[in-house]
């Protein structure tokens, strides 16, 4: 079998209400997803959904290759592209071209990949996460009841900008959670996606540590400020979680090295291979790994096979336009089929005709805001209101 080609394309997620973070906010809820496809000479395409930055040269590593090899083959994209720099939105098209790989190899055996990775359960722990800093406390109620039906006990709010609205938010998602629990304490974190100072992240989750249990604080500083990071584990009872934004083992080794992070996690989008050799690097501190994204389909697949697996992060309850997947959620937890590979199906025609967006504006949340880590003030979200750190507009929630 040999590697003949490959195509990108783009769909979007539609979320039906506001989704963002403390970095701003995508308004109108609907978020663009990057997709690559890998063409064999036996007729069999993988998929992968990722960046598709410098997809030509990363291309050139694997062309003609037999896709099976994946190990050696992503090691060979990590080469081609070790002068510019595997890191950031390349080391993404890197992750997509890897997941493709896996999603051929697997497919060309005839087993789902969770099963050629070695995982011996189809079941995948999770925890709701609803990109949720734009909403209104009813919508936010609303958008974690939807997940408290679907079983979920633990969940991760957006916050950062005002530690009594952060207090005030979590205290209302952990009485939905318990009540759907018949009463039993549920997980809570907090993700402050970089937007404090050292002493802010220690002050700030130890005013809202008087009140709440939390399971974890993440990116409370910079992600590769390792003593930072490693000054909040210690100075907090929470756990300090990070890694989403890390890319190669170099970037995770200072981190964990300081006692910088203790939930180790990774992004969707940086692959399988990645996702692997990091869950190893973990394990062999006694740290546990935790998938971060919206569409981690191929992470739950690897999750399965490693021993130190925590959780993983469940976003959105539906699907990009255009993307079928074989799993659902069931009791709080993924459940993956037995379709070959990934399990994914591609309805390009339903992809065309889906409204796209190939480029955030200003306000959302791929761009740091200028005061981040530098406010003296708490910085309040609220209705339709447009501030310098941008804009939070709030919308109803569609049926589901």
């Amino acid at each position: 079998m040999r590697i003949t080609g490959y195509r990108t394309l783009t769909t979007a997620q539609r979320w039906g209400r506001p989704v963002g973070d403390a970095n701003g906010v995508y308004a109108d809820g609907v978020v663009p997803v990057p997709v690559v496809i890998v063409e064999t000479d036996e007729g069999i395409t993988g998929v992968g959904l990722g960046p598709h930055v410098e997809a030509e040269v990363i291309f050139a590593a694997i062309d003609g290759q037999d896709p099976r090899a994946v190990t050696a083959l992503y090691d060979r994209m990590l080469r081609h592209t070790f002068k510019a720099g595997h890191a950031g939105v390349v080391f993404g098209t890197i992750g997509a071209f890897d997941t493709a790989l896996w999603d051929i190899k697997a497919q060309a055996v005839g087993e789902p990949l969770w099963r050629l990775l070695g995982g011996d359960d189809r079941l995948v722990d999770a925890y709701a996460s609803g990109l949720d800093i734009g909403l209104t406390d009813d919508e936010l109620v609303a958008t974690y009841q939807v997940y408290a039906e679907r079983g979920l006990r633990a969940a991760k709010l957006k916050g950062g900008l005002d530690i009594e609205r952060d207090r005030h938010r979590l205290l209302l998602v952990r009485e939905v959670l318990t009540e759907a629990a018949h009463g039993r304490r549920p997980g809570l974190m907090l993700d402050a996606n970089e937007s404090w100072s050292r002493k802010q992240a220690v002050r700030h989750v130890a005013e809202l540590e008087r009140a709440l249990d939390l399971t974890w604080i993440e990116e409370p500083v910079r992600r590769w400020d390792a003593d930072g990071l490693a000054a909040v584990s210690r100075g907090v009872r929470a756990a300090v979680a990070s890694g989403e934004n890390l890319t190669g083992l170099e970037q995770f080794r200072p981190l964990i090295a300081a006692g910088g992070v203790d939930i180790v996690q990774t992004a969707a989008v940086w692959g399988v291979t990645h996702f692997l050799r990091v869950a190893a690097l973990a394990h062999a501190y006694d740290l546990p790994v935790s998938p971060i994204g919206n569409t981690p389909v191929a992470l739950l697949h690897a999750a399965t096979s490693v021993p130190n697996h925590l959780a993983s992060e469940l976003q959105g309850l539906q699907p990009p336009i255009g993307v079928a997947m074989d799993l659902h959620v069931e009791d709080g937890a993924y459940v993956l089929g037995d379709t070959p590979g990934l399990g994914i199906r591609i309805d390009e025609t339903a992809m065309t005709s889906a409204r796209q967006r190939t480029a955030p504006a200003p306000d959302e949340p791929h761009i740091r805001p200028e005061r981040a880590g530098l406010r003296l003030l708490a910085v309040t979200p609220g209705p339709c209101r447009s501030t310098a750190e941008g804009t939070f507009d709030t919308m109803g929630m569609e049926d589901r």
